[in-house]
């Protein structure tokens, strides 16, 4: 066989990536991660990458179906088109089976935990929660969303899935010449904001912002309220994209450590500053942010600067605690790192200084358990954890675990 074959395929359970398992040959035959098919399916799927080890594909053709199937919403969400949602055929409460089993999957399997954790959903429907959109622009100036897998631009005229605010912004119907892509906000304080960008960014809602933009309309920083406080971010720069997880998170954040007035903590990848007020405002002791993102750092400064006992640390979080930039014994440390996890040499150094408890926050489940892996050969314990779909549509989840020695 080779790229754009098809092949009937009866469907296995979902896999961390926003497909599901097929074989080719059996029980013990080629592994082929299938995308929009939902387990137990008979499918024709096109081949779309063929590797060693294993092939993408997806399901073109659907000859028995999951009671579990919806029609997509969007025209967009297809094969060959965006790949900006990977769970647009499954039905709500489907999605929210999907990532409970792919989070407990993780944590057993690269954490050595087992759990019966259930991914919540969070305040609001599937459509309409995505505060943050960034467009690529293809050869031809249109703006769109990324294929799967691939820097092709698919050209759209609504994103469904977008904030209703940034869906009324005209920036689909023009045509941008000078700009690599074009980034939207609309944040929790009713601001909007537009900015060209000279590359397109990531399409991902869990990666970082990317690059800088030239603001074309709205404000340079918007409002956006969490935790009882006003916050104020540079437009481009990071927030959490669903209007109702800042507090969501923050919440379990509080509930699991349970901070006491006097116990100092870290916030490392602190971002704003976030997690860093709410853990200040019930121990009225020191609070550590390390954020090493400019704009990140800048924006925790100003939004903390009424915290005495806050202090925020510009470097990259590995780079302060081997250089003791911080340095413990410490009470209590929340740990919110990009996608790809902590680290072992993170966790190490965070063991090494003693806390009390460990808040891990995490928006990569497979991150989550590698780090939590890392945590238990180190003496921890996984004691709570709860996961929350702040991304719906879409195979990412949220996820809080608490660690304690």
């Amino acid at each position: 066989m080779v790229e754009g074959d098809t092949v009937e395929l009866v469907v296995g359970a979902p896999a961390h990536g926003g497909h599901c398992v097929a074989r080719i040959g059996g029980e013990h035959g080629r592994v082929v991660f299938v995308r929009h098919a939902l387990p137990g399916e008979r499918v024709t799927a096109r081949i779309t990458e063929m590797h060693k080890g294993y092939w993408r594909a997806d399901a073109i053709e659907i000859h028995e179906a999951s009671a579990d199937r919806v029609t997509p919403p969007c025209a967009y969400a297809k094969p060959g088109l965006c790949g900006g949602c990977d769970l647009q055929h499954v039905s709500d409460h489907a999605q929210l089976e999907w990532k409970t089993a792919i989070v407990r999957e993780q944590l057993s399997r690269l954490g050595g935990v087992e759990s019966d954790v259930r991914v919540e959903r969070l305040a609001g429907g599937l459509l309409g929660w995505r505060s943050r959109v960034r467009y690529a622009v293809d050869a031809a100036d249109r703006p769109g969303l990324l294929r799967h897998r691939s820097h092709e631009v698919v050209a759209i005229d609504r994103c469904l899935i977008a904030h209703p605010h940034i869906q009324e912004l005209d920036v689909l119907s023009h045509r941008w010449p000078e700009a690599g892509g074009v980034a939207t906000v609309a944040s929790t304080g009713g601001d909007v904001s537009v900015l060209a960008l000279p590359t397109a960014g990531s399409q991902s809602p869990t990666d970082d912002p990317g690059p800088t933009g030239v603001l074309l309309d709205g404000p340079a920083e918007v409002r956006e309220f969490a935790a009882g406080r006003e916050w104020t971010v540079p437009a481009e720069g990071f927030w959490q994209v669903h209007p109702a997880a800042a507090d969501t998170l923050v919440g379990a954040v509080l509930d699991m450590l349970g901070p006491k007035p006097g116990e100092t903590a870290w916030d490392l990848y602190g971002g704003a500053g976030l997690f860093a007020a709410a853990v200040a405002g019930r121990t009225g002791a020191r609070v550590t942010v390390v954020e090493s993102a400019p704009d990140g750092v800048a924006a925790a400064r100003r939004n903390l600067a009424d915290l005495p006992t806050v202090e925020v640390v510009a470097a990259r979080v590995e780079t302060a605690l081997r250089k003791r930039r911080i340095t413990g014994p410490v009470d209590l440390v929340v740990l919110d790192p990009p996608r790809a996890g902590a680290g072992a040499d993170v966790v190490k150094a965070i063991a090494a200084a003693g806390p009390r408890a460990v808040a891990y926050v995490a928006c990569d489940p497979a991150a989550l358990g590698r780090d939590i892996g890392t945590f238990r050969r180190l003496g921890w314990t996984m004691t709570e954890i709860r996961a929350y779909d702040c991304f719906p549509m879409t195979r990412h989840v949220e996820s809080v675990a608490l660690l304690t020695r």
